[in-house]
């Protein structure tokens, strides 16, 4: 089973940090996410989905310190729910992504750019090395091994 979420948008607000009694930071932030469709007229609407994330530890310092109002960000986490009694004892639900992954991205002009900007490669989640030789090696044509002019009908596949 798989529970993943991968936004792209823009933050509404700050983001309300603070550090728990057992000194594990979290922060929350509203994030916006949009998308433009033409109606049934021929149209440009545009619909905005506001999200709730939470993001904790090290990701929570970084977003403290790197997310501001505005900052479009590209965000991985999973979908959880959760259910609370507010400060007048009303039970309460609320829906919530927590973000495992984010990247701050660069923006997109606003001048006839598009606000639907979507990065063109997975995130980085590590440092990129080139190939083993061996697997360069295995990529090059190479001899066929029974080269004594058959029809080539004897492939092990």
């Amino acid at each position: 089973m798989i529970n993943k979420v991968t936004l792209v948008g823009r933050l509404g607000a700050e983001p309300e940090v603070r550090t728990l009694e057992s000194g594990a930071m979290v922060a929350k932030f509203g994030m916006a996410t949009s998308e433009s469709y033409k109606d049934r007229a021929g149209e440009w609407q545009e619909q905005t989905e506001w999200h709730d994330v939470v993001v904790w530890r090290g990701l929570a310092e970084r977003a403290q310190e790197y997310l501001k109002k505005g900052s479009l960000i590209y965000l991985e986490g999973k979908l959880t729910h959760r259910k609370w009694q507010d400060k007048d004892g009303n039970n309460r639900k609320t829906t919530e992504v927590v973000g495992s992954y984010y990247r701050v991205m660069p923006t997109a002009p606003r001048n006839g750019g598009s606000s639907n900007y979507m990065p063109t490669e997975e995130p980085a989640m590590g440092t990129s090395a080139p190939p083993p030789k061996s697997a360069t090696a295995a990529s090059e044509p190479t001899e066929p091994a029974n080269s004594g002019g058959d029809d080539g009908e004897d492939l092990p596949f």
